[in-house]
């Protein structure tokens, strides 16, 4: 019972780690919170610190969500009523690691997007393929991250539930993409002003 207990509170600290801060910390004389945007996520840290960190950042971020999440599916039955609870759970303590991290007193947290990816790539490796597509064709057609970020988690909900037929998996998939339009507020807000800023000029 007590692996039960501890591994959603390993899941929120593995979220928590910063690494858009971290890999510039590192390798740059970079603060990515006072620059640009002043995200810490893998957009700001490319637009930045170049496109090496901001790969870095993406694989880091999504890693922090797929490694609790695989090991709650190694611990449960993942088609039972109990491991889809204790899959979500894992899922989400991770995410609010990445939104509200405790290592920066749970504030200046990223949006969520790479790390929700990460945990649904494990949940449901079919309703990933379709939510990374629909954000491809989004990045292609405007050549906006947060345009096709939002388009993405419009889609998470309904992907999940085609590919899993989980009420309790879509459940998950619908407060994650709530949480991410919530942190997408500042982008929303720009792209009605035209001032969000494009990825390739």
């Amino acid at each position: 019972m007590i692996k039960f207990l501890v591994l959603p509170v390993f899941a929120y600290l593995l979220g928590s780690i910063p690494w858009g801060i971290v890999l510039t910390r590192l390798f740059t004389s970079v603060d990515i919170r006072s620059e640009g945007s002043g995200n810490i996520g893998a957009t700001n840290v490319g637009r930045i610190a170049g496109p090496t960190l901001g790969v870095l950042t993406l694989i880091g971020d999504m890693l922090k969500g797929a490694i609790p999440v695989w090991i709650a599916v190694v611990l449960t039955t993942p088609n039972s009523l109990w491991g889809e609870i204790y899959i979500s759970l894992v899922s989400l303590a991770a995410f609010s690691g990445h939104l509200y991290p405790v290592y920066m007193r749970f504030k200046k947290g990223g949006k969520g997007v790479a790390t929700a990816a990460g945990c649904f790539a494990v949940i449901s490796p079919m309703a990933f393929v379709v939510v990374t597509l629909v954000f491809i064709m989004f990045v292609c057609w405007l050549n906006i991250v947060a345009v096709a970020s939002l388009a993405a988690a419009a889609v998470l909900p309904v992907a999940v539930w085609q590919a899993t037929g989980s009420g309790v998996l879509t459940g998950c998939a619908v407060v994650t993409a709530i949480a991410i339009y919530f942190r997408h507020m500042d982008n929303i807000k720009r792209l009605f002003e035209g001032t969000e800023p494009v990825i390739w000029k």
